[in-house]
């Protein structure tokens, strides 16, 4: 592990002075939260921060539920988002995507900020032996493209990088129209997850729009009633303790057994959390019926581009969007 100096700021305000730098590579600081990422990639040799920011005890570990939504401070664990009893009953997408998540040991300690902000399990990324990554080594190129890339990317990749994003729960939260409250030295700003996290483009290690200094809040879900019957649908390889190869949430608004609203966010196939309006706007209007949600789901398509070994991608996220779309049908 490469030697660093850990500060442990007195306030919120005296850390945001420190103005470290979440996820880019020229950081002299990062912030630590729940450190149940940061710890393996400093083991890795992944991040070499020369100073970390202690974060532990300085952000709010609140869960808030009232009329107008939901409030999660950023502090606060998964394992209690998953288990709250109204989370549970108006937003079952995110206690399900938080349950398929990690293990219970991870879930007790990592926050639902640091969730957010977690690194890419590409394994180019993680093993520093090579030396091909743009997200670890801006310019130096990408391994997966031509390599081993199944666990990879079909929807909003470059020729810079096609890396997954890993998180389960923004795909749920960005399916329900979430945002999160960012907050740095000049203030405090509103951020929808669906523009919060970057496409690689030419910079593939900057991977938010969170400015030196900022964090992450609180996260905030909107009253909809389309939340109540949502569902997240998983593949993976293993049934516990990995990451997706294909998730789909599904929040779903139903009228006399007719889809009213439906929202579609997919994971494991994108390099970040991807909302597909053309399939929600498919769905509006529609039954169950299996042909017609067939129909739907092929337009999740759109834009995709298979690099080999994860081809088979493209049509397992449409599989995943109908069958999620079947069970929250139910439940809706």
């Amino acid at each position: 592990m490469h030697p660093f100096t850990l500060e442990r700021p007195r306030d919120l305000a005296a850390a945001l002075a420190l103005r470290a730098q979440a996820g880019r590579n020229d950081a002299p600081a990062e912030y630590i939260a729940g450190g149940t990422d940061m710890v393996q990639l400093l083991q890795e040799y992944v991040r070499r921060p020369e100073r970390l920011v202690s974060l532990a005890g300085l952000l709010d570990n609140r869960i808030d539920v009232g009329p107008q939504g939901l409030r999660l401070g950023a502090a606060t664990t998964m394992a209690e988002v998953a288990a709250h009893p109204a989370v549970v009953e108006r937003f079952p997408v995110i206690s399900e995507a938080l349950l398929e998540s990690a293990s219970p040991q991870v879930r007790n300690q990592a926050t639902m900020g640091g969730n957010l902000l977690q690194r890419t399990r590409c394994p180019y990324f993680r093993d520093v032996g090579y030396a091909a990554c743009n997200k670890r080594a801006p310019s130096s190129g990408c391994s997966a493209i031509g390599g081993e890339n199944r666990w990879h990317a079909v929807l909003g990749t470059s020729e810079n990088c096609i890396a997954a994003h890993a998180s389960d729960v923004a795909v749920a939260l960005v399916a329900l129209d979430a945002a999160v409250e960012v907050r740095g030295a000049g203030g405090q700003r509103s951020v929808p997850l669906t523009d919060f996290y970057r496409l690689p483009d030419a910079a593939p290690h900057i991977e938010t729009v969170l400015e030196p200094g900022e964090v992450i809040a609180a996260i905030t879900v909107p009253a909809n009633p389309a939340a109540r019957g949502s569902h997240y649908v998983k593949v993976r390889d293993r049934a516990s303790f990995e990451f997706a190869l294909v998730s789909a949430a599904v929040a779903l608004d139903m009228d006399a057994g007719r889809i009213r609203q439906a929202r579609v966010a997919l994971g494991g196939v994108g390099t970040k959390p991807w909302r597909v309006p053309q399939v929600e706007a498919a769905l509006a209007g529609a039954s169950l019926e299996p042909a017609a949600l067939r129909s739907a789901a092929t337009l999740a398509a759109e834009g995709a581009q298979g690099y080999g070994h994860n081809d088979f991608k493209i049509e397992l996220m449409q599989r995943a969007i109908v069958r999620a779309v079947e069970i929250a049908g139910v439940r809706a």
